[in-house]
């Protein structure tokens, strides 16, 4: 009989509770759902779960926050554990189903600390939610924290436009990149931190 593995364990770490404890349960506005956002991926580096980034599901017109979630690659062992994928399937844990945009739903939206990776960028477009909202795209994320994000194609944004996903860019970027700064900082050091692709595609 082959002995395989049966199951994972993907969970968010302790100290989100601690970070969680001062957060109303509804912030209506996104630049507060983002900061919340930066916050939780600052801090997640620095415990060593995984890389400076960091999610959240909202109801997107009421702000009621339904889950969040960090990259937590390092400390499950699973490479597919981004804080997006995390972040939405806690959320369809919490709703009980799959499709975050079922009938009777309210719009659920994901906010991110960047533009997805190309895993994270098909686990967003499959879940059902209503609006991607990021801080910021572009090249910075990969030049400054080396991870390799993936061949995603130039017209991503309208994809999901095109499937009636609302992508809203450019909230508290500044901030965004101010944390991928201080994790570029405890990579070049000595004892830095673990960048787990950064072979970048390489052999």
């Amino acid at each position: 009989m082959i002995d395989l593995a049966k199951e994972y364990h993907v969970a968010l770490p302790a100290w989100i509770d601690d970070e969680l404890a001062d957060v109303p349960a509804v912030l209506p506005g996104r630049d507060e759902r983002m900061r919340l956002v930066h916050r939780l991926a600052d801090r997640n580096w620095r415990e060593g779960n995984g890389g400076p980034f960091a999610a959240l599901v909202a109801e997107r017109d009421t702000g009621r926050i339904v889950s969040v979630g960090v990259n937590v690659v390092l400390t499950s062992g699973v490479s597919s554990a981004h804080a997006e994928v995390v972040a939405l399937g806690l959320a369809q844990t919490a709703t009980g189903g799959w499709d975050l945009g079922g009938e009777g739903m309210p719009a659920h939206e994901l906010v991110v600390n960047w533009r997805p990776c190309v895993q994270c960028y098909g686990a967003t477009m499959w879940s059902g939610v209503r609006g991607l909202v990021v801080a910021g795209e572009g090249p910075e994320l990969e030049e400054i924290t080396t991870f390799d994000e993936g061949p995603l194609g130039a017209d991503w944004a309208q994809q999901f436009e095109a499937r009636g996903i609302e992508v809203v860019g450019d909230v508290l970027r500044d901030e965004a990149l101010a944390v991928f700064r201080g994790y570029r900082k405890a990579v070049d050091c000595a004892d830095g931190v673990v960048v787990y692709n950064a072979r970048g595609g390489a052999e």
